[in-house]
């Protein structure tokens, strides 16, 4: 075996060596997007829409409203006075109130801004309507269908894979090259025949060692709890999670490449991910953002394998259609790696 492959598997162990015996470390990069998981998955799993709450002003048909709402199961009513309706219309108790001093006329109150009062408003009209004798004119036919794919954990999931990668990579890498130069151990490194490019790779070679496990670890998770379908190739996703891996490592190695002390390091590292936390798409879709930001969204690297993993995994694309997305992590991989072997200070 050469020197330089000696070296590098000597520098990769030593890596391995550092992580595993940090049981925090372990984890949050193991145990806690699986928690995050269970939590996410279960607050948001599929099961029929709560009833809206309703505050059914006292009134000569207040009784008639309210038994037409509890007979249909469309809403949850009280019976309160006007004062008591409003208040709790203010602070949020209620959906709505409703007031019906005879069977000719609805009075509502309600927020339009609310999503959940404008639904609530339309159910409630509609089943007392039907109550007074309103006859639909269209036969209406539903079928009603629940895909798997269609699940918030199916959208979630690959999410909290582009989570993971980044944040073990940018936290494993960049705070353990700061950390060894604070303590000098990069300067004594550097007195060694030992290649520059050896110690920067070293850290790529762990990263797919911790990646194997990471990305196992969640999809085999979301599999046996959830029942999480991977519809396109493994290898693929397999592929997207390296190239990933590779873009934030090589951005960790670029912001690690100079700085001194902890303090500053970690200021690097939440002023970059932040925005990719908020704007990225992980937990809901970056669609709701406006237009005009959303290049600079796509051009981010958070959302460019969360959106690959997605299309894979979720709609079972093929890789090359995903092509523009592993074109942005192959270019944060490579300039990172760049910037870094060009102005890495060891001591």
């Amino acid at each position: 075996m050469s020197s330089r492959r000696v070296e590098l598997w000597q520098l990769t162990l030593a890596r391995l060596r550092e992580f595993y015996r940090e049981p925090g470390a372990v984890f949050w990069v193991f145990g806690f997007p699986v928690l995050l998981a269970v939590g996410l998955g279960i607050a948001f799993r599929n099961q029929p829409p709560e009833r809206p709450r309703v505050a059914i002003v006292n009134g000569p048909e207040a009784a008639f409203a309210a038994d037409v709402l509890r007979a249909g199961d469309v809403a949850e009513v009280v019976l309160v006075s006007d004062d008591e309706a409003a208040r709790q219309l203010r602070t949020g108790e209620v959906a709505l109130t409703l007031a019906v001093p005879e069977r000719a006329e609805l009075r509502f109150r309600l927020d339009p801004t609310r999503e959940e009062a404008r639904h609530a408003r339309d159910r409630v009209e509609a089943a007392l309507q039907r109550a007074l004798g309103r006859v639909d004119p269209a036969r209406v036919v539903e079928a009603q269908v629940t895909e798997p794919g269609a699940r918030y954990i199916d959208f979630l999931l690959p999410g909290l894979i582009g989570l993971n990668l980044m944040g073990s990579s940018m936290w494993g890498i960049g705070y353990a090259v700061v950390d060894a130069r604070r303590r000098r151990l990069l300067k004594r490194l550097a007195a060694t025949p030992m290649r520059r490019s050896s110690f920067m790779l070293a850290f790529v070679l762990s990263r797919l060692v911790f990646l194997v496990v990471e990305v196992a670890a969640l999809l085999l998770f979301g599999a046996l709890v959830f029942d999480v379908t991977v519809h396109g190739s493994l290898v693929a996703v397999a592929g997207i999670s390296v190239l990933g891996a590779a873009a934030f490592t090589g951005i960790a190695l670029a912001v690690a490449a100079r700085v001194q002390s902890i303090e500053a390091v970690s200021g690097w590292m939440n002023l970059i991910m932040l925005p990719m936390w908020l704007l990225s798409g992980t937990f809901f879709s970056y669609a709701r953002f406006p237009e005009v930001v959303q290049p600079f969204i796509r051009a981010l690297p958070l959302t460019a394998i969360n959106d690959a993993l997605r299309a894979v995994m979720s709609r079972g694309a093929p890789v090359h259609s995903v092509a523009l997305e592993l074109g942005v992590l192959a270019a944060f991989a490579l300039l990172g790696m760049a910037w870094a072997l060009r102005t890495f200070r060891w001591q």
